[in-house]
């Protein structure tokens, strides 16, 4: 199998695993969101120390992370610590927004993300953006002044993810923080603020130790969140960037019909006056996404094909 198509697998199961995901809280019942939260963090961080601990290139790259990329800097522990905070809050309203009502707004706030980025970098990064991104930031403020409009307010839930979730992925691309093992550290750091929640809360420990499927739903926790994180990790270095980023778009179309299919979240007629707008600037980024990835495909073949002219040549 090419690494091309590898990629594209590996990203479609990530997807998929965390549209899985998302459902774990509602099959965990009467655990609460946070408390699946709290034994998520625990059951991903062995997981993942597991997949890191099979190759000595794994506990390296952690062990750089800590003595060589942050070290002693000050500062960099500071911003690292504000992403872990950011990361640890995200994982909770994951697991959280699902049983408490909030289902349909994590899912629109994935559908913002994107775009959210794309502005982040126009900001930070100063990155352009085209024509046709700009009118998909236009529709997607559409749809957010539609909610505002008509509610006089707009979901905390979805401004939690397309706000915050930037900063956090924008800071650690610019300190040059690999994910995985930022990943680990970052669940090192909360797993004993969890531990200690866990035991001042022990309802939930009790109801997992007597009841057998949470033996079964713990394990397979920590299986589909260290696989699906691994595999879409593993996807962004196989694939180019812009089709990277339009399978992902694949995430909160999953979590949207979840919320609503699954766990029978409600949708009133008028808020499709939020969401189309948002809807059609998500396609419209993906269309552009697909533009900018085949342009850059032609690119490469033209490219191949004049060095294999100029070789003929010589």
């Amino acid at each position: 199998m090419s690494p091309f198509a590898r990629g594209v697998g590996l990203c479609m199961l990530s997807q998929v695993l965390f549209g899985v995901l998302y459902l774990f809280s509602h099959w965990m019942a009467p655990v609460s969101g946070t408390d699946v939260f709290a034994l998520r963090v625990m059951v991903m961080l062995a997981a993942l120390l597991l997949l890191l601990g099979a190759s000595r290139a794994g506990l390296g790259a952690l062990e750089h992370l800590v003595r060589q990329q942050l070290g002693h800097g000050v500062w960099r522990w500071v911003v690292f610590l504000v992403g872990t905070l950011i990361v640890a809050s995200q994982q909770w309203l994951f697991m959280w927004g699902p049983v408490n009502g909030e289902g349909v707004n994590v899912a629109i706030g994935y559908f913002l993300y994107p775009l959210g980025m794309a502005l982040a970098a126009r900001v930070w990064l100063k990155e352009r953006l085209n024509r046709r991104q700009l009118l998909a930031l236009g529709l997607a403020v559409l749809g957010v002044a539609h909610e505002v409009w008509a509610t006089r307010s707009f979901s905390w839930a979805s401004l939690w993810v397309c706000v915050l979730f930037p900063p956090y992925y924008l800071s650690r691309r610019v300190m040059g923080i690999p994910a995985l093992p930022g990943l680990t550290l970052d669940l090192c750091l909360t797993v004993p603020v969890m531990l200690v929640y866990l035991m001042v809360h022990g309802d939930a420990l009790a109801v997992v130790r007597d009841e057998l499927r949470y033996w079964l739903l713990l394990p397979a926790l920590g299986l589909v969140s260290s696989v699906g994180m691994v595999a879409h990790l593993r996807a962004g270095l196989l694939l180019p960037f812009g089709l990277f980023a339009l399978l992902s778009y694949t995430e909160p179309v999953l979590l949207f019909l979840a919320a609503v299919l699954v766990l029978d979240a409600p949708v009133s007629a008028g808020a499709w006056w939020t969401y189309g707008p948002i809807w059609a600037a998500l396609m419209l980024l993906a269309w552009d996404g697909l533009r900018q990835w085949r342009r850059s495909r032609r690119v490469v073949v033209a490219g191949a094909v004049e060095r294999v002219e100029v070789v003929k040549l010589a």
